[in-house]
């Protein structure tokens, strides 16, 4: 696939590699602290991404340099998901347009016959993409537990626990994850080897991070995956048995992560949801507060 795009005077492109992790978190730190007065991005995010077994870097991204400094990238990351970030400072050059076309024809070559991605509501990404004639897919929320509030407890049913996942439950815990997530979008089933990737292999993964509900039997009914960063204890992905439903797995599970969390330093409780899921609700009913609203856009290729 071409690397070549058309960048104003003086500014290069090449393909990454796992090297240039941080320098396009600092990218995404930059846009997104312009964008929502936060940084939402973590180094464990963009490793954990492209450690996947199925992820070719080289192929799959492309940075925009100032010399030696990254001040934009661009990547498709498989079937219709991509991303890309703009420093703040090099707005308005022409960039992001370059890198959106970049992507498309990257996707296109790949037998992708959509490819979106997300972006602030409201922000220049935003209003580029709609220029370039991206449509709405769906509407994300980050959230969080305003400091010195609790989710409420919320009893388990006889004979369950919440603790710690065991290692020999990882792949009972991507079953339920997956299978979960895969009621609400369309794609592939993530591989197991995927998805440890970008969880039990992400930096900084320490085994409390994965939490799940058992049964008396010890069969695990839903989990939730959890990171700390900055102070920051984050639910990444929380899911329940489509037959265990409706009886308090969830709220229990988002009590003890968060918990959990604190107990190790977290002075922070959040977590992000989409209008896919129908899940908004019930985090603001528990008493959770929108912090950021994101959009994910997409052209039809």
């Amino acid at each position: 696939m071409s690397t070549a795009i058309d960048l104003p005077a003086g500014l290069s492109s090449r393909p990454l590699t796992l090297d240039d992790a941080q320098p396009v978190v600092d990218v995404m730190a930059a846009q997104e602290l312009e964008d929502v007065g936060e940084v939402v991005i973590e180094l464990g995010d963009i490793v954990g991404d492209w450690q996947r077994p199925s992820f070719d870097i080289a192929a799959s991204t492309l940075g925009v340099f100032d010399g030696d400094r990254l001040v934009a990238y661009g990547e498709h990351s498989g079937g219709d998901r991509s991303d890309a970030a703009v420093h703040p400072a090099y707005r308005g050059r022409g960039i992001g347009t370059a890198l959106a076309g970049w992507i498309r024809e990257t996707a296109r070559g790949r037998g992708a016959t959509v490819v979106g991605q997300p972006v602030p509501q409201g922000s220049a990404g935003d209003r580029l993409l709609e220029a370039l004639g991206y449509q709405v897919r769906w509407t994300s929320w980050v959230l969080q537990l305003p400091p010195g509030r609790t989710v409420p407890e919320r009893p388990l049913p006889a004979g369950h626990v919440v603790r710690e996942a065991r290692d020999d439950e990882r792949r009972a815990v991507w079953t339920v994850v997956e299978d979960a997530f895969l009621e609400w979008s369309d794609r592939e089933r993530e591989s197991f080897e995927d998805f440890s990737a970008s969880t039990f292999q992400r930096p900084g993964f320490e085994p409390w991070h994965v939490r799940v509900v058992a049964d008396a039997s010890g069969e695990v009914l839903a989990a939730a995956l959890l990171h700390l960063d900055d102070g920051c204890g984050f639910v990444d992905k929380l899911a329940t048995r489509a037959d265990q439903r409706g009886r308090g797995l969830a709220q229990a599970l988002l009590v003890d992560a968060f918990a959990a969390a604190r107990a190790h330093g977290a002075t922070r409780s959040e977590l992000s949801t989409d209008s896919r899921t129908g899940a908004l609700a019930l985090y603001e009913k528990v008493g959770m507060v929108v912090t950021s609203t994101w959009l994910n856009r997409a052209a039809t290729l």
